[in-house]
């Protein structure tokens, strides 16, 4: 049996098309992983599992690599120069999955589980994640810990923003724009919410800034309102983009904005709630800097301890047990933005050290 190559591997990925359906890349990772006699399973919800045990599963950590096969739109193809592979996926997460595939095959151990678990939706809906983490029979007790692999220029993350998304609905009277003082404008009560918005975290008995993650933010990322030019518009939405910080929960927010909003326009019909879906929100997370799996990719040559700065579906995995955020690959540069941009990329120098330090690090474990 040929040897797994990880580059080879990463460049097949890559230049799979996966941002409107990760099916043909699901059927790659399978198809490579039963190459190298690993028979994986795809549930219902199209996560692909598989799992290794050692000579004594039942006496050591079960320990799970995650990350997803989806991508952001538009396809960007594969171009390699020297050590820099260009194109969607490079960084997010073709790179983290590529060192994580090679250290699952290869990694040695003699206790213990470990278990590839790959998503298939992380960057919309995050239902694989959703129905996969139950099924994991994760133990913190146990000394279980999950990797999720992402873009972090091999530092290991062990605190992540939460993100919550939700609308203002305000609530006028529409009437003839010639006459705009018979009606009430809804889109000039919601330019006073957005107004007010600025001092939410500002309010008496708000979420102090955390040590590691910083202040929350609440950001108006689209609003919508009025139906003609010449009509005071009836009603306006205004959708927020809420990025939180232990221990805020998204009901806990939904609530306190709704509450702060009806106090600050008391005359005004207004409110707020949340965007229904299926799946939780990714809620804020954050695992002990001196967790065993933080000091064992920090003993193999990771780099610093740091939090991660965009959302993940590492919030799900770490109410289960530790959880950190590692990979190859940068989210921005000194350029500018990589992950999700035309210029995505990643080193494939780099992909390798990733590869060496996971395995390092279970290996020691």
């Amino acid at each position: 049996m040929a040897a797994f190559d990880p580059i080879s591997f990463l460049e097949t990925a890559v230049e799979t098309r996966s941002h409107e359906d990760p099916g043909a890349m699901r059927s790659v990772l399978c198809e490579t992983l039963a190459d190298h006699g690993i028979e994986p399973t795809v549930d219902a919800a199209d996560n692909v599992v598989a799992t290794r045990v050692g000579e004594d599963p039942e006496h050591g950590p079960h320990i799970v690599f995650n990350t997803h096969l989806d991508t952001v739109s538009p396809h960007v193809p594969a171009a390699r120069d020297g050590d820099v592979l260009v194109g969607r996926g490079a960084c997010d997460a073709k790179g983290p999955l590529a060192a994580m595939v090679a250290a699952f095959l290869d990694c040695e151990f003699e206790a213990g589980r470990l278990t590839l678990a790959v998503t298939p939706d992380e960057e919309t809906r995050s239902t694989g994640a959703a129905t996969l983490v139950p099924s994991l029979d994760l133990d913190a007790e146990r000394g279980d810990a999950v990797v999720v692999g992402e873009p972090t220029g091999l530092d290991v993350c062990t605190a992540a923003k939460g993100r919550f998304e939700g609308a203002v609905m305000v609530a006028g009277e529409s009437a003839h724009a010639a006459e705009p003082h018979t009606g009430t404008n809804a889109i000039a009560l919601a330019a006073r919410a957005v107004e007010a918005l600025s001092g939410f975290d500002d309010r008496p008995g708000t979420i102090p800034a955390h040590p590691d993650l910083g202040t929350p933010t609440l950001a108006p990322t689209v609003i919508e309102g009025g139906e003609a030019t010449n009509r005071v518009a009836g009603a306006c939405e205004i959708v927020l983009d809420r990025r939180s910080v232990p221990p805020e929960t998204a009901t806990d927010f939904e609530t306190a904005l709704d509450e702060y909003l009806k106090d600050c326009l008391a005359t005004a019909e207004i409110g707020f709630r949340l965007t229904e879906r299926e799946t939780p929100f990714l809620e804020a997370f954050e695992t002990p800097p001196d967790a065993r799996i933080v000091r064992a990719l920090r003993t193999a040559g990771g780099g610093a301890v740091r939090p991660f700065t965009a959302a993940t579906e590492a919030s799900y995995f770490a109410h289960e047990a530790p959880t950190v955020v590692f990979g190859p690959g940068e989210l921005a540069d000194e350029e500018g933005p990589v992950a999700h941009a035309d210029r995505e990329y990643v080193r494939l120098s780099r992909v390798e050290r990733a590869v060496k330090i996971l395995e390092d690090a279970l290996s020691k474990w």
